[in-house]
């Protein structure tokens, strides 16, 4: 009894999709260094060759200079997405209402009627995560079913 009952408690764990996923952000620093060591292994090739690499790391390296400015937390945290927040040490699931001057009008995932508002600056804008698809437990989720339906039909057979 007590495997089918952790066989349940996992396959339970295990339904749900969707993931709270952090957007990272590009580091012009280390693509810069991978750029420069690729010039330095292709240098060794062929003069005509390492000038045009030379040439497009280099319309690259001003690509990557003019990145465009941080997200301000007002443009992350956009009605109606339904994110992870980080408030002054304690996380919170919430989708976002709408935003009143620098306060964020939103209620919890699971209770629509309660409301809660955070000031900008109590929202730790490096730990926002944004509910999206996970490919691979929703691979999972479909092996563990494909095997159970085999599991089903062979004990069946028997």
């Amino acid at each position: 009894m007590r495997k089918y009952l952790y066989l349940i408690i996992l396959s339970l764990s295990l339904v749900s999709c969707y993931t709270y996923q952090v957007k990272k952000t590009v580091d012009t620093a280390t693509d810069n260094k991978q750029e420069s060591k690729n010039n330095i292994a292709l240098a060794n090739t062929t003069s005509v060759q390492a000038e045009s690499i030379n040439a497009k790391s280099q319309s690259q390296n001003l690509n990557a200079q003019q990145t465009p400015a941080p997200v301000s937390i007002q443009e992350k945290l956009a009605p109606n997405k339904n994110v992870k927040i980080d408030v002054d040490g304690r996380a919170y699931k919430v989708i976002v209402d709408r935003w009143e001057n620098d306060s964020l009008v939103a209620h919890p995932v699971r209770d629509r009627e309660k409301v809660l508002k955070f000031h900008k600056n109590q929202i730790n804008a490096e730990k926002i995560a944004e509910k999206r698809f996970s490919q691979p437990i929703a691979d999972i989720i479909t092996v563990v079913a494909y095997a159970g339906i085999g599991f089903g039909i062979w004990s069946l057979l028997q």
